[in-house]
């Protein structure tokens, strides 16, 4: 990205917020988020605004926000580790059925997907009997995560285990998609799950109430941050790493299970 094609600048007592959004309407309740954020004082040379930009707790979804020597947990989110992975099959578009029904059933079967609103029985959203690639990739994120609940037992209670190679909701998918050569090529996307999100509440929350004595004084009480060095500025990014990882063996579980049934089709 040129630093020098932004076409859009606020500047108002803070760091100069610089916006890609050529063409697209940006809220206005975005707009004071943005200007809002940038009063703080930590945070690094500017503010950069993607075209996607739109309303998020205490900051824009749709923002890098440089900080140096602090982090605003309301500012990285509760979708810890949200992104994407793709993987280019030996199938091309001429080997696909004209129908994808079977196939999008089989995937369907083989990932868990959605969420049971009610709180009581079975949730569709997670494993009611996980299969054993779970087991392998739990087994790398289950020692650090007993550290980190031994400091936060309230996070033991949480969806963790049983959503390792879950999709949940929201703007989470998986497709089929077809490059140039007509090549096919699975892809998904999805972040932390209940963890991530369980572990994004637990510490917006601690930020606060650090922050107490001085809430008054921010911009937006969801912009509460922690120092660096202090401890919950280390247990943070802790969990945060963590949380990164259970993201990445999310997505590689989900993307093995795909192929599986893919190739079973």
């Amino acid at each position: 990205m040129n630093n020098n094609n932004f076409n859009q600048l606020i500047q108002e007592n803070g760091v100069p917020v610089k916006m890609w959004t050529n063409g697209v309407p940006v809220d206005p309740k975005a707009v004071t988020q943005l200007q809002n954020t940038a009063k703080m004082p930590f945070i690094f040379k500017h503010l950069a605004v993607m075209p996607d930009v739109h309303v998020g707790k205490g900051s824009t979804i749709g923002s890098v926000i440089p900080t140096k020597g602090a982090i605003i947990p309301a500012a990285v989110g509760v979708d810890i580790g949200c992104g994407m992975i793709a993987v280019k099959t030996s199938l091309t578009a001429s080997d696909l059925p004209d129908s994808l029904q079977n196939i999008r059933f089989a995937i369907e079967a083989a990932v868990p997907h959605g969420r049971t609103t009610h709180r009581h029985g079975r949730d569709k959203g997670a494993w009611h009997r996980t299969p054993d690639i779970v087991d392998t990739h739990w087994a790398h994120l289950d020692e650090e995560f007993k550290r980190i609940c031994d400091k936060y037992p309230k996070l033991r209670g949480t969806n963790h285990y049983n959503h390792l190679g879950t999709l949940g909701t929201g703007n989470h998918f998986i497709e089929l998609c077809l490059d140039e050569q007509d090549r096919v090529w699975v892809m998904l996307h999805s972040g932390s799950r209940g963890v991530g999100n369980a572990i994004g509440n637990l510490f917006i929350t601690l930020a606060q109430k650090d922050m107490q004595q001085h809430i008054a004084n921010l911009p937006d009480r969801d912009l509460a941050y922690f120092e660096e060095g202090s401890v919950h500025f280390n247990d943070y990014m802790e969990a945060v790493s963590w949380a990164q990882d259970f993201a990445r063996h999310n997505r590689e579980v989900m993307m093995h299970r795909v192929l599986e049934a893919l190739s079973r089709e």
